[in-house]
């Protein structure tokens, strides 16, 4: 775009975001971004899927398409049209299959991606490397910028943890095990840090999209798309520590705190344990380690100075429906742990 305003943009100048494709919209996040992106009504909504794949749509898309990854012809003409290109992907798949998607979208002329770091806050350097995460979320987003050359540009949701998904997992998330009925504390267990419900973002995800492009002329003071060009959004479901979640699932459950056992362990050396599990190869060390990080006393999961949620218009939403959600997860075993 030449000029920053649209009064200045040529005849035809469409000022929002019409086209939306979404990898992984047969998943969880991908699946709850998807309907609130359909519910909108305000998007064509296309799903990007592998031939092979098994994971069920959601209802109501406007268009299906098979992509093989290893053919970039096929991924350009599936994104061709596009302005949005959503990836919302496993933490299995093959760490080149992003590279891939940025590659087809710049080439067929997508405007956004918004890239596969659905989480913390990458702009805390230290801690995003204590995650071992930042090396991998630097390397893509100056990867679209280099080459995005200014025509496509990337926008990351910053959300902090998946509130439902960290409740009801392991022990290694929040500290619940809800089968044993058992608690581990990171310290006092007071620490609070932002979290965020699955639909949360997808509401947020519509609201951003629904944004107009750009503003009317230089008056419009308005939120518009590019301000978050190349930059995160940050939204938030609750502000909350360990014994908060614990009172809303002893609310949610009926259950009395006698009916638990509860444990402490040090952040820092449950931090220091993730690590040396990981380097003995189990995958469970990684999950410890990156929630123990977020659960320092350093302010690591504290973004609410950040926070957009009243730009996008979000709602306040109840802790305990959020809870109960969980725990019906939890007590179907639905809970995908690193083993």
């Amino acid at each position: 775009m030449a000029t920053s305003f649209v009064n200045r943009q040529p005849a035809g100048f469409r000022n929002r975001v019409k086209s939306v494709a979404i990898i992984g919209a047969g998943g969880r996040s991908g699946g709850v971004i998807a309907d609130a992106l359909i519910k909108g009504k305000k998007h064509r909504i296309t799903a990007l899927t592998r031939s092979n794949s098994t994971s069920k749509l959601p209802s109501g898309l406007h268009d299906i398409k098979e992509v093989d990854y290893n053919n970039r012809d096929s991924l350009v003409r599936a994104l061709d049209g596009q302005d949005v290109l959503i990836i919302t992907m496993s933490v299995m798949a093959p760490r080149d299959s992003q590279i891939k998607l940025i590659d087809a979208a710049v080439e067929a002329g997508v405007k956004w991606i918004m890239p596969n770091e659905w989480g913390g806050d990458h702009s805390n350097v230290e801690v995003s490397k204590d995650a071992l995460l930042y090396d991998r979320i630097a390397y893509v987003r100056e990867y679209i910028e280099k080459v995005g050359a200014d025509k496509t540009r990337w926008i990351s949701l910053c959300c902090g943890f998946w509130y439902e998904f960290s409740l009801a997992g392991t022990e290694a998330r929040y500290g619940f095990d809800f089968d044993k009925k058992t608690l581990t504390l990171y310290g006092d267990g007071n620490t609070k840090i932002n979290t965020s419900t699955w639909p949360q973002v997808g509401r947020a995800v519509a609201s951003l999209l629904s944004m107009k492009i750009l503003p009317e002329d230089e008056k419009d003071k308005s939120p518009c798309l590019v301000q978050y060009n190349n930059k995160s959004v940050y939204v938030s479901s609750f502000f909350i520590s360990q014994r908060d979640m614990f009172e809303s699932v002893l609310r949610v459950t009926g259950d009395s705190e006698k009916d638990w056992t509860i444990t402490h362990e040090d952040v820092v050396e449950r931090y220091r344990r993730g690590k040396k599990l990981m380097k003995e190869g189990k995958m469970v060390g990684f999950g410890i380690l990156l929630y123990a990080r977020v659960f320092y006393k350093d302010g690591a999961g504290d973004f609410n100075d950040k926070l957009d949620n009243h730009i996008l218009g979000l709602p306040m939403e109840s802790l305990d429906d959020a809870t109960r959600v969980a725990v019906a997860m939890a007590l179907s075993n639905d809970t995908n742990p690193l083993d």
